[in-house]
C-alpha cells in the first residue's frame, strides 16, 4: 500500500474498513482488499457550496466519495418545499444508492464547499463482487444508511421540536467525531438553521427559538452562529430521545464514552 499512502480514496478505505471491524463475522480487511480499493479509477472533482453531484431523474454512471466538505440528500416536494434526509461527510459514499439504481430518485447537493472522489459504477460494482470483504462492507454501508433514514423518519414523525434538534446535535456529534471533524462536545454545523430546518420538517424561526431554548436549559451553548458547545451530552441525549444504536458503531468506539 506505500504506493498510494497519499491517495485520495483513503477516507473511503478507512470509512469501509471500519465497517469490517464491527461485522467481524465477515473478516476485516485485508492489505489486498485495501490495494483494490486505492487503485479504483476515479476522478477528483471540486464543487463550490451549493453545488449538485446530482440531480433527482439523472441517469448516474458514478460512485461520489466525499473527500472533504459536507454534502446532504434530499427532496423537492410539490410547491418546492424542501425535505432534507441524510447529512454526508469526508469518507462517506454518498452516492452508492443513486449509481446502482442507474436513475436518481433523490438530489445530492453539497453543503459547503467540497471535493469528491467519481468513481465509474461499473468499477465499484466489479470489485464489490471479486472482494466479498469489499462488497460486505458496501452493502453494510448502504444498510446503515437506511437505519439513519428510518431515525430520521421516526425523528420528524412523532418528537417534539425540542426533541428533534436536540437528536440531531447528538447524532452530529458522535459522526463528527467518529470522521476525525469534531469533537462530541464541542464542533461546528455543517449547515445553516434554514438547512438544520429542512431536516427536521421546522421553519428557520422555530429552529432558532428551539436552539434558543436548549441554550436557557443549559443544555447547549454557541459559541457562533454554527458553532456548538454540548455541556451535559447524557442530558442533551435524554432530552433528544437519542440512542446511538441506530449509528451501528464499534462497541469500543471512543465517541461513545
Amino acid at each position: 500500500m506505500s504506493g498510494h499512502s497519499q491517495s485520495p480514496l483513503q477516507p473511503m478505505v478507512d470509512k469501509l474498513a471500519y465497517w469490517a471491524k464491527v461485522d467481524t463475522y465477515w473478516g476485516e480487511f485485508d492489505a489486498a482488499d485495501a490495494e483494490a480499493l486505492l487503485s479504483l479509477p476515479h476522478r477528483r472533482k471540486k464543487v463550490e457550496r451549493h453545488g449538485y453531484i446530482v440531480r433527482e431523474r439523472e441517469t448516474t454512471t458514478h460512485s461520489c466519495v466525499m473527500l472533504s466538505g459536507y454534502a446532504m440528500r434530499h427532496k423537492i416536494v410539490m410547491g418546492g418545499a424542501r425535505q432534507i434526509v441524510a447529512v454526508h461527510m469526508k469518507g462517506d459514499l454518498v452516492d452508492l444508492q443513486n449509481s446502482f439504481l442507474g436513475v436518481a430518485d433523490h438530489s445530492v447537493q453539497v453543503l459547503t464547499d467540497s471535493e469528491v472522489a467519481l468513481i465509474p459504477r461499473e468499477a465499484v460494482k466489479k470489485l464489490g463482487f471479486e472482494r466479498p470483504n469489499v462488497g460486505m462492507a458496501m452493502w453494510h454501508d448502504t444498510l446503515v444508511d437506511g437505519s439513519v433514514f428510518r431515525e430520521w423518519i421516526a425523528n420528524v414523525g412523532r418528537r417534539d421540536a425540542h426533541a428533534r434538534i436536540a437528536h440531531l446535535l447528538c447524532e452530529f456529534s458522535l459522526r463528527l467525531k467518529v470522521a476525525g471533524l469534531g469533537a462530541e462536545t464541542d464542533y461546528e454545523l455543517p449547515m445553516t438553521q434554514e438547512q438544520l430546518a429542512d431536516c427536521v420538517g421546522l421553519t428557520p424561526v422555530h429552529v432558532n427559538r428551539t436552539l434558543k431554548a436548549l441554550e436557557a436549559a443549559n443544555l447547549i451553548a454557541r459559541k457562533s452562529s454554527r458553532g456548538i458547545i454540548i455541556g451535559d451530552w447524557k442530558k442533551l441525549a435524554e432530552a433528544g430521545d437519542f440512542d446511538s444504536n441506530y449509528l451501528h458503531l464499534r462497541g469500543d468506539e471512543p465517541a461513545l464514552d
